[in-house]
């Protein structure tokens, strides 16, 4: 039998490290724009709005993270998940926005409804 994550405590630490991989505004959104396929840097960077050199850097910190994987050919990389289940985590996310998007959440400027402590 499986034991629960409260319990595995070395599940637990390594599924910390995927949220921190994640836990930056550009990598999320390079891992949501990789969940509808594989893309170069220069189609990450463009799409994104980031510029190529941010693009590379996050994708280097995704890459060495486990959750992205890149695949050289005719002169450049194309990226793509190496971990497919990351596509219900971003529907997860999603969905938890739009859920607390109405009731004091997250704003469209990324800030919540919360006062500071």
């Amino acid at each position: 039998m499986k034991q629960s994550l409260a319990e595995a405590r070395p599940r637990a630490v390594y599924l910390a490290d995927v949220l921190k991989a994640l836990a930056h505004p550009a990598r999320l959104r390079i891992v949501a724009a990789l969940c509808e396929g594989s893309q170069s840097v220069t189609e990450l960077s463009s799409r994104l709005g980031l510029r190529q050199a941010v693009a590379s850097q996050q994708l280097r910190i995704l890459r060495m993270s486990g959750l992205v994987a890149a695949e050289r050919g005719g002169g450049f990389a194309t990226y793509s998940l190496a971990q497919p289940r990351l596509r219900q985590l971003v529907d997860c996310l999603e969905g938890c926005h739009s859920e607390t998007a109405g009731a004091g959440g997250a704003r469209a400027d990324g800030r919540t409804g919360r006062r500071a402590v």
